[in-house]
């Protein structure tokens, strides 16, 4: 029976994580229990230990440079547009100032170069085979970041969005 109820558990996050390939920004309802930590202040602007040099990282794949820059204010259509796929694809496994199954957001650019958050949301299992942060990521986290087919636009979106997380 265990068993059983195990091998449940395990499919119905998988399920839910996996977002399957819907691109078209619709919602979907997905209620997740929150049991979870929250994030120490002290934790969001903190660079690890283990990646002194985290500010050189910018991850493995398409996103070489922010194009356009960031400004110093995120673009308010952007940040709106980011939060609706950061609702849709990403509260499963993030909370913007909860650890869940993956990280928090606060704090996210404090410790990562913005082209390595990117790369992550757009690349993610090259990044999990390659990257040492990500690597590391893993083993503290004990589960993988799936690829939900964002394209380019949409990760800058939820950058966008990520950068207003206070």
């Amino acid at each position: 029976m265990k068993k059983h109820f195990l091998s449940f558990a395990t499919m119905a996050l998988l399920t839910a994580c996996g977002g399957g390939t819907n691109n078209n920004n619709t919602t979907t309802d997905s209620t997740t229990q929150e049991a979870t930590t929250t994030v120490p202040a002290s934790s969001n602007t903190a660079s690890e230990p283990d990646f002194p040099d985290w500010q050189n990282n910018k991850g493995i794949g398409p996103v070489k440079t922010i194009t356009p820059p960031l400004a110093d204010t995120p673009d308010a259509a952007m940040v709106a547009k980011g939060e609706e796929t950061f609702n849709t694809y990403c509260t499963v496994c993030h909370r913007p100032k909860k650890r869940l199954t993956g990280p928090a957001m606060i704090g996210l650019l404090d410790r990562r170069t913005p082209e390595w958050v990117m790369n992550m949301i757009l690349n993610p299992d090259v990044m999990e085979k390659q990257d040492p942060i990500a690597k590391k990521l893993i083993e503290e986290y004990n589960t993988l970041m799936l690829n939900q087919r964002l394209n380019e636009q949409q990760a800058r979106e939820l950058l966008e969005y990520i950068r207003t997380i206070k």
